[in-house]
């Protein structure tokens, strides 16, 4: 199965036209790599791959290695040498610019930090996950909400081929790839706190909860949280309050970015198994409310919540208008007391109701059923008219 990702490489492209310094980051195995040497080969960059001893070598005196090279850089896993962002910054401020900086690595809060604060005005930061809705076809959704978006777990001969790549990712991201940010934590430890915030997965976040769960106070799983955040593995979707009269939740909800990770952190072994799981509708809801977010490259993506129970899944702000999604598994949803409120309360232009079926079909005046791909499609170009 080819696939490949047109819109990614384009945002790359001309991410590296108009800034000095682009930096792809996204998790371990998300396909950077891959797209960073399609670049290199197609520009005849020089590759340095700082896992590799050769190119860490080449690398001893970087502002000797690097200053003399024209055209296109590519630095993959910068992470392991923040030192060479300062040097970054130098060469970036040349005029005539002789050459750009494509520089991949897993995202992490001291990553970010270091390079914001090094090349602030130089650089700009791309976020890749794995393959999403366009990238895998309408005709491969269920593949994907089931294997998720990393390509070896998608692309897998087999399913259970797939699922041992996805518990493999784990124990690896647990027991290495954390100590590349810089944390001690033992990887038993948040190998429980990432299964316990996968059965967490669609709800409302309260730390002292897990905390009591986990032995641990609710400072340090407020801690752990905001590290997987960082890694780009979870996604803290922030509540939107404003002053309504009525007591709305104010903690995040929280989600497995990716769902084939979900899936294997719940050891769900089937998709046939998924189908009867009491996790299904949120494992639903956050495959739909990553991929809008992603299509609409959303800066601002909130869930809504009253303490009374009313609340609406996404609420998304895009070229001045409010859009409101709501999330729904059944064959056939209807329009429910807390979309009316949702409406009146947060003004929305218009709702969108996303279900697994193909037709859509109006049941207000503002709320509309339809797929994921036609509210992909709606919202999409919802964001262009704004931009």
């Amino acid at each position: 199965m080819d696939v490949g990702r047109p819109e990614l490489i384009h945002r790359v492209a001309m991410s590296l036209r108009d800034y000095p310094v682009t930096a792809l980051l996204g998790p371990r195995q998300c396909g950077k790599t891959t797209i960073a040497r399609d670049f290199a080969r197609r520009h005849r960059a020089e590759y340095f791959d700082l896992e590799d001893p050769v190119s860490m070598r080449r690398l001893s005196d970087p502002m000797r290695a690097l200053s003399h090279v024209r055209g296109l850089i590519v630095i993959d896993e910068i992470q392991r040498s923040p030192e060479l962002f300062p040097i970054l910054r130098v060469l970036a401020d040349r005029h005539p610019l002789p050459a750009r900086f494509l520089v991949l690595g897993s995202a992490s809060p001291d990553l970010l930090r270091q390079s914001s604060e090094s090349l602030a005005g130089r650089i700009a930061h791309i976020e890749m996950s794995g393959f999403d809705m366009i990238e895998a076809g309408d005709r491969n959704l269920n593949r994907l909400w089931w294997r998720g978006g990393f390509p070896r777990s998608y692309l897998a001969r087999t399913e259970d081929v797939g699922r041992d790549w996805l518990n493999n990712f784990i124990a690896t991201f647990l027991e290495r790839d954390i100590r590349e940010f810089g944390v001690q934590i033992a990887a038993p430890l948040l190998r429980r706190f990432w299964s316990m915030l996968a059965h967490y997965h669609g709800q409302t976040w309260n730390a002292s909860e897990v905390g009591r769960s986990l032995g641990q106070s609710h400072t340090t799983v407020q801690r752990y949280l905001d590290l997987l955040t960082s890694a780009l593995v979870v996604r803290q979707l922030q509540p939107w309050f404003e002053n309504l009269g009525k007591r709305q939740v104010k903690s995040p909800k929280v989600y497995v970015r990716d769902p084939g990770l979900l899936h294997a952190l719940l050891e769900i072994p089937s998709m046939r198994m998924l189908e009867g799981h009491p996790k299904i509708g949120a494992s639903w809801e956050g495959f739909v409310i990553e991929e809008l977010i992603r299509a609409t490259d959303a800066r601002h993506a909130y869930f809504w919540g009253t303490q009374s129970g009313a609340e609406l899944d996404l609420l998304l702000q895009l070229g001045g208008k409010r859009y409101g999604v709501e999330v729904k598994l059944n064959d056939a949803p209807e329009l429910t007391k807390s979309m009316k409120i949702a409406l009146q309360d947060l003004d929305l232009d218009l709702l969108y109701v996303v279900y697994p079926g193909r037709k859509y079909y109006w049941v207000h005046d503002k709320v509309q059923v339809l797929s994921l791909t036609d509210a992909r499609s709606k919202l999409t170009k919802a964001r262009a008219a704004g931009a």
